[in-house]
């Protein structure tokens, strides 16, 4: 083999130099993306670690037909407050971390849950849940429909980008679970894509302190359109009633559980973090709707679950930590 074939002494050494100078760089590139990710998420928990958001929806045809009014009015330099006008003319104002206006589209609301989505790939938990009465819009917000995607899909479709965008020095497994909370009861809304049978759910705390339904079927998911598909077929066991206020109604709490485990090639640990996503059955005033026996004993149901959150979400901001509570309905 002719010896010209060989680099020389200084190809040698300018190999093994520009070797170095790539791996300083590659770590200082690393350090410097790990900070960037310790600050931002040091904003958002300077934002707040709980958030709330108003979402207004505009009057559909049917109250247009009546004659019914906006009783919401906004300050155009303001989008954080909202007053609400009474019979009696009178205002209160409210105040939000954010105010969407009738007008505002999906993409507005998702513009504000989308930080979110960084933080769960950064190894927190978080919840994202659409509370109010009935036809208020909270199903809209969390679905949408095919033309109009609502937070639960955008938020999946996020997830699945950076996971991707990160896959040269972080690997992602997501797996999904779904159950909804009917009547005090849970029930696997998956558990018919596995070949479990299906089991009586518990809430259990695991060893972590998170609290966990031990027997409630994990799916591997590795794309949004499988995932979304599984949360389709999930929506379509879930139980839904009708009332006077909303011809089609959720009778349940619906949750979908996004689990990431993230493998760090760098450090070589392992994070796991959860990702919640909730639309909430609807608090009634029971005399103001049309309800009785079965539709009765949910909507009281759902009124005491509600009202279990509300104080745990209390306790949370007034950091008191989350109380122990008889409801399935708990902030974890």
């Amino acid at each position: 083999m002719a010896t010209d074939s060989f680099p020389g002494p200084e190809a040698i050494n300018m190999l093994s130099h520009l070797s170095r100078e790539h791996e300083l760089l590659k770590k200082k590139n690393l350090e410097e993306s790990f900070e960037w990710k310790r600050l931002y998420n040091e904003v958002t928990e300077l934002k707040g670690n709980i958030r709330v958001f108003c979402r207004c929806r505009p009057l559909n045809e049917v109250e247009n037909g009546i004659g019914l009014k906006k009783v919401v009015e906004f300050d155009s330099s303001q989008d954080t407050e909202l007053q609400i006008i009474s019979s009696d003319s009178s205002k209160k104002q409210f105040k939000f971390d954010h105010v969407f206006k009738p007008e505002d589209n999906q993409d507005a609301v998702f513009a504000q849950a989308k930080p979110f989505v960084t933080s769960v790939l950064d190894g927190y938990i978080v919840c994202i849940f659409a509370y109010g009465q009935t036809g208020s819009g909270k199903t809209f917000t969390m679905e949408g429909s095919p033309e109009n995607r609502g937070v639960n899909y955008k938020t999946l479709e996020e997830l699945f980008r950076i996971s991707w965008e990160r896959n040269d020095i972080i690997r992602y497994e997501l797996s999904v679970s779904m159950l909804e909370v009917c009547n005090e009861k849970i029930k696997d809304l998956l558990v018919e894509h596995s070949n479990q049978t299906s089991k009586k759910l518990e809430i259990k705390q695991a060893a972590d302190g998170i609290l966990d339904f031990p027997g409630l079927f994990e799916a591997r998911v590795h794309s949004t359109e499988e995932l979304w598909e599984l949360l389709k077929s999930g929506i379509r066991v879930g139980s839904v009633g009708s009332t006077s206020a909303n011809e089609l109604s959720s009778r349940s709490h619906c949750l979908l559980r996004v689990i990431v485990m993230r493998y760090d090639l760098v450090n070589e640990k392992t994070t796991k973090s959860h990702l919640w996503l909730v639309d909430l059955a609807s608090r009634e005033r029971v005399g103001k709707i049309d309800v009785e026996g079965e539709r009765l004993e949910e909507s009281q149901f759902i009124n005491k679950s509600l009202s279990a959150l509300e104080v745990a979400i209390s306790a949370l901001a007034s950091k008191r930590g989350t109380p122990s509570s008889p409801s399935c309905c708990r902030v974890h």
